[in-house]
């Protein structure tokens, strides 16, 4: 988009959503390279944080507010991904 005076307008939506892909390649970084298991799992909740921001932020720059409903789907999707796997990495049962 131009704005009135001819120069290159750069939308505020547009340079967050690079800026929280980028974090979210970095934590895909961490996934695969972590060291240990609960690294790649800060990584993976991470993502997941950053994943769910870039829909909010598409579904507000597009104006189709049903993606919020699927950012909190996924958001808490996401946090119970990682209480899951983070207590089959601790031995406990899920149940307790």
């Amino acid at each position: 988009m131009r704005n009135g005076s001819g120069g290159c307008f750069i939308n505020i939506f547009i340079i967050i959503t690079y800026t929280l892909s980028i974090t979210a390649m970095l934590c895909l970084v961490q996934i695969l390279r972590g060291p240990t298991h609960f690294d790649r799992l800060v990584g993976l909740n991470l993502m997941v944080a950053n994943i769910t921001a870039i829909i909010v932020v598409l579904a507000v720059y597009y104006n189709h507010l049903v993606y919020l409903d699927v950012a909190l789907v996924y958001a808490m999707l996401g946090f119970i991904s990682v209480i899951a796997i983070s207590k089959y990495l601790t031995g406990r049962e899920l149940h307790r």
